[in-house]
């Protein structure tokens, strides 16, 4: 060590201290797509879904309330069939593409174990029948290391599973007219 001066040591000194924080693991965004093929043309379909302010197709919302119409920055509060109830707001919507971006912007994690949610919904013809593809990308509810079991990654992929996998296939059965 003779011969090292405080300036050839304390980069290194430096560089150690900087490196435990980085290496920190905090949760990782997660993901969810869900698809569903349904035996409709593309506009019957999009006149059950395109409207941002009544999702009364999903059977586990028992109200849908919003202002601003299908405008980007349309807001609506979701009351589920439960009494929960999340706010979204409306960050794009394309009509003429049958797509629409969302985001929630309030909601109780013993509602919905996710935080910053956004998701899209696009619908693709081809043939007569319709391809609805639902796509979320979220954090689980408590950002935390080690989170308790009802905020944690699988806890948010599981709620948001179940909520598109209901939805479509409620959609499904609405459009195809049964």
């Amino acid at each position: 060590m003779r011969g090292l001066g405080l300036g050839a040591i304390l980069p290194v000194v430096l560089a150690l201290l900087f490196a435990v924080p980085a290496s920190a693991h905090g949760p990782t965004r997660q993901k969810v797509i869900e698809t569903v093929e349904i035996g409709a043309p593309a506009d019957k379909v999009w006149a059950l879904i395109g409207n941002f302010q009544d999702w009364g197709w999903h059977p586990a919302f028992a109200k849908t309330e919003g202002t601003g119409g299908n405008d980007p920055g349309a807001t609506r509060k979701l009351t589920l069939q439960s009494g929960g109830v999340i706010s979204e707001k409306l960050v794009k919507y394309d009509a003429a593409k049958k797509s629409l971006q969302y985001e929630i912007t309030e909601v109780d994690l013993k509602v919905l174990p996710v935080t910053t949610y956004e998701a899209w919904i696009t619908l693709t013809e081809d043939a007569g029948k319709t391809s609805v593809e639902w796509k979320g990308k979220f954090y689980r509810g408590d950002v935390n290391n080690d989170p308790p079991p009802e905020l944690n990654d699988d806890a948010a992929v599981n709620a948001v599973t179940g909520v598109y996998k209901t939805g479509l296939e409620a959609l499904k059965k609405k459009a195809e007219g049964g």
